[in-house]
């Protein structure tokens, strides 16, 4: 809990509602301790304490969330498409700050996305600087050629509209048509470009490590809570 926070700011900060609203809550005594006492405004308070209408409160603030992007969803807090928060409770949009998407996944693709309301944390993890490791991988439209590892790992390659050449970029082959690419910078629908580059066409894509931390199992259209252990793995 931040010092000196009032439990209705905290609670509405969470995205439960406007502090009135959450007064309200106090009122009718949905707000308790795991122990089933009713909590009241000027309580002292632990978040992993807290109850709201019989259930664990939503993350605490600072938190980092890991989601499995399903293709089809837009990584943006709104806009005319399906967006990512409506497989997330509806609150994430009206937290304070605003649960958000760590860099983006477009809509055709899946995998791993991360999500924080802590800006700081947001761009640690997205900085050019660091050169965090991104694992995708795709399925192509033609053939492997076989010089894609080679111009890929070069340094050298030049897309269209950019002014500076991409960093060195690691391709593993899994297929004829399918590979796993691994990039240390995050341009625009950079996996897509480059394969488009060599006269070919990304008819799939699939994020599945960022840093030291990898998608797993979890389920399409899934989300949880990362661990202090796995924070540090994108921060450190």
């Amino acid at each position: 809990m931040p010092a000196q926070m009032k439990l209705a700011k905290y609670i509405a900060n969470l995205g439960y509602g406007s502090r009135r609203d959450v007064m309200r809550m106090l009122q009718t005594r949905r707000l308790k301790r795991r122990d089933g006492t009713a909590l009241s405004e000027g309580d002292v308070f632990q978040h992993d304490d807290l109850l709201i209408d019989g259930e664990p409160a939503d993350p605490p603030p600072s938190s980092v969330l890991m989601m499995h992007k399903p293709v089809g969803y837009v990584c943006s807090t709104k806009g005319a498409n399906h967006l990512i928060y409506e497989l997330l409770p509806s609150r994430f949009l009206s937290r304070s700050p605003v649960m958000a998407p760590v860099g983006r996944l477009d809509l055709a693709s899946s995998g791993l996305l991360l999500l924080t309301d802590d800006g700081k944390i947001n761009h640690r993890i997205t900085s050019p600087r660091r050169h965090l490791p991104k694992v995708y991988e795709a399925h192509l439209a033609e053939d492997l050629t076989g010089r894609e590892a080679e111009v890929f790992e070069g340094g050298t390659m030049m897309l269209e509209s950019d002014v500076t050449p991409l960093r060195p970029a690691k391709l593993e082959v899994i297929g004829p048509r399918h590979v796993r690419v691994t990039l240390t910078e995050g341009r625009y629908h950079q996996v897509r470009r480059m394969f488009a580059a060599l006269s070919n066409h990304v008819t799939a894509l699939h994020r599945t490590t960022i840093g030291d931390l990898e998608l797993g199992d979890l389920p399409p259209g899934v989300w949880r809570q990362l661990t202090p252990a796995e924070v540090k793995l994108l921060t450190d």
